[in-house]
């Protein structure tokens, strides 16, 4: 929908606006044979006003999505687009929202259509029935969480879930409309044709897609003038179409000036180091990544050190280091900063320990709670449901038994702790913005640690708020550290993790932070 040209959406919002023009033509010239088909659903009505057992949900309907509750419901939409930084989409809301009001209501003042004469009686309408209200106003805003869910909902389940929740309640609202006897069939077909129409209309007019948000930033220095070299490196089983994916990419490449992009594609086998080396290779001087946690990770070790920026687009379920950069979410936008914006240098962390080859993570490393978390994650139920399972892994390994573990701090003397979990941060936040290293900067040289040791189950959740504020108190609960060199030794092997991978039981973890080894894209 939103990748269609503007000739088609302006075509499929004037077939809708036409339709209406045509059935309100019909209306105000009222023939039989309309007057015999409006008639038909007044027994459905009558008997839907005899039952007891309706009453209420129909009229909480019909209190539910009135005007008054219609333009609360657009607001909240209109604030939340808002609050996200889609400036554009809250604009398309407002002005939709307030056209077909304005519409809806300036035809019933023109056309002035009666009643059915058959309404409920106990809150009789006067004014005019054509087009409905309740229709209109619902089918608009349906077609707004739509548009919405398909610009920024990357699981396709979840975008037709709503998709089938928006246009349920259209048809719920509507077959109210019709069985209080508020309005004739015609009516509400009208108000559904009226709202989707204006909201076509208005994504014809105006793209709810954000700008570039280098549009009003001055120019930055440009290193490759005539159109560098593009590489992107894509894991294809994390976007819904790879095609479509490449024409988006390789469309905004080429309007920023770039030429058009080189494809690599990770494998099972080679989950990005090979892709990333090629890329180098073949002289890319700007590479795009699209990916989780760990294809970004892979592609980030192999390029340190060469110079080459790495532009991140993250598609994955944590997407932990794009938060922690201020790289949005959505796929557009992550695409623009990758091609528009400038380069940071970054720190990053050399891994090594027993049972694993020497390796780098870019974000956190863990021992215990965290890593048993991982390790609990159903991958069927994170394809659908995606960080949840996170959730319910984290709700079923809470009391991870506690670890005897001793720690050293820059080769330091070796300390001993008790811990359900050790974290060693490059970055300070995990999802949902949690400060679990709330001191941490991915560009000043050091490592941040903590240590979790709650007693009991209920202990979690002062620790918890403790997280929350940023409490820099310490005790047994709760330890910090920080160093350049941070080195942990369980006493029995214990579930480990980088970036969000397992990568199996151990007793050992050696980390050294690399001041400033990567370059990547950020906003400007």
């Amino acid at each position: 929908m939103l990748d269609r040209s503007r000739r088609t959406q302006l075509t499929w919002s004037l077939l809708c606006l036409g339709t209406f023009a045509v059935l309100a033509a019909i209306v105000v010239a009222a023939p039989s044979w309309l007057v015999d088909v409006d008639a038909e659903v007044r027994p459905a009505s009558r008997w839907a006003i005899r039952q007891d057992w309706l009453d209420v949900p129909l009229h909480v309907v019909e209190r539910g999505f009135g005007t008054i509750a219609s333009i609360v419901y657009a607001l909240v939409l209109a604030l939340v687009m808002f609050l996200k930084g889609h400036r554009r989409a809250t604009v398309l809301v407002v002005a939709t929202m307030t056209v077909t009001m304005l519409g809806t209501y300036g035809l019933k003042y023109l056309l002035g259509r009666d009643r059915p004469e058959w309404q409920a009686g106990d809150r009789f309408h006067d004014n005019a029935a054509f087009p409905s209200g309740h229709a209109s106003f619902t089918a608009a805003l349906a077609a707004l969480v739509i548009l919405l869910a398909v610009m920024l909902v990357r699981r396709g389940g979840i975008r037709r879930l709503i998709g089938t929740a928006a246009v349920v309640v259209t048809i719920v609202v509507a077959a109210d409309r019709v069985l209080l006897g508020r309005h004739f069939v015609t009516d509400t077909i009208g108000g559904v044709l009226l709202g989707v129409g204006v909201v076509l209309l208005g994504l014809a007019l105006y793209s709810p897609l954000p700008r570039s948000h280098a549009a009003g930033a001055a120019p930055l220095p440009q290193a490759f003038p005539g159109g560098g070299r593009l590489a992107v490196i894509l894991n294809p089983i994390k976007v819904e179409s790879v095609e479509q994916f490449q024409s988006i990419v390789t469309q905004m490449a080429v309007d920023s000036g770039w030429s058009e992009p080189r494809w690599y594609f990770t494998t099972v086998e080679d989950p990005g180091t090979g892709q990333a080396e090629q890329a180098a290779v073949d002289g890319a001087e700007l590479v795009i990544v699209c990916g989780g946690d760990g294809t970004v990770r892979e592609v980030c070790a192999e390029l340190a050190g060469t110079g080459i920026p790495v532009g991140i687009v993250p598609a994955g379920t944590g997407n932990l280091l794009a938060r922690n950069l201020a790289i949005p979410l959505f796929i557009r936008a992550a695409i623009d900063i990758a091609l528009t914006g400038q380069d940071r240098a970054i720190d990053m962390v050399a891994v090594s320990g027993d049972g694993i080859e020497d390796t780098h993570f870019m974000v956190m490393a863990g021992m215990g709670f965290d890593a048993a978390i991982m390790e609990g994650v159903n991958e069927d139920i994170k394809k659908k449901v995606g960080w949840l399972a996170y959730v319910w892994s984290g709700l079923k390994s809470l009391m991870f038994p506690s670890t005897k573990v001793e720690i050293s701090i820059d080769g330091g003397e070796w300390t001993k702790h008790r811990a359900r979990t050790i974290v060693v941060g490059n970055v300070g936040y995990l999802q949902a913005g949690m400060p679990l290293l709330p001191d941490a900067a991915i560009d000043d040289g050091t490592l941040d640690v903590v240590l979790l040791n709650p007693q009991r189950f209920l202990s979690w959740i002062p620790l918890a708020i403790r997280i929350l504020t940023k409490q820099p108190r310490i005790d047994d609960t709760m330890n910090r550290m920080t160093g350049k060199t941070v080195s942990v030794r369980a006493s029995s092997p214990t579930p480990r993790q980088l970036d969000g991978d397992t990568i199996g039981l151990g007793e050992e973890l050696h980390m050294e932070c690399i001041h400033g080894r990567l370059l990547v894209r950020v906003p400007r």
